[in-house]
């Protein structure tokens, strides 16, 4: 899954545009680092869910790729949790990978031909045999270009 349209939500007094998203996460807590899955994200915050929730107002790391952030845990219930954090991100760096493939500096050269490596050219001795071989057997060999 990608990200969703960001759209305000009605939900409490957010005003910030919102992504529903599906990726991987970390939170650095104190009690360690946590795998998470991000599943909403605004400049102001996000959803996760994790295995382990730290407190209420405890204070977290937010990971993601190049992203890290310092952010408070806002609320949590279940095995979700919501954080805020202490300054806006740019999400659409977070997100700006999301649909396009890695780019690589190595890149693979497509032959010009897709014809079989050694059927294009024959040598003359070669190309009598084959001559010879399609005509016992009915066929006819096309005329050398080379």
């Amino acid at each position: 899954m990608g990200a969703e349209n960001f759209q305000k939500t009605a939900a409490g007094n957010r005003g910030a545009k919102r992504a529903r998203v599906l990726l991987a996460a970390k939170l650095q807590t104190s009690f360690g680092d946590v795998e998470a899955r991000l599943r909403d994200l605004s400049r102001k915050g996000a959803l996760l869910e994790c295995p382990q929730v730290p407190n209420v107002g405890s204070a977290v790391v937010f990971i993601r790729g190049e992203t890290v952030v310092n952010a408070r845990v806002a609320w949590a219930a279940g095995n979700r949790v919501g954080i805020e954090f202490d300054r806006m991100i740019d999400e659409h760096e977070l997100l700006i990978h999301i649909g396009k493939p890695p780019k690589t500096s190595v890149q693979t050269p497509y032959p010009q031909s897709f014809r079989r490596p050694g059927i294009g050219r024959m040598s003359v001795e070669d190309r009598k045999v084959a001559q010879a071989w399609s005509i016992a057997v009915g066929l006819t060999l096309p005329e050398d270009k080379s």
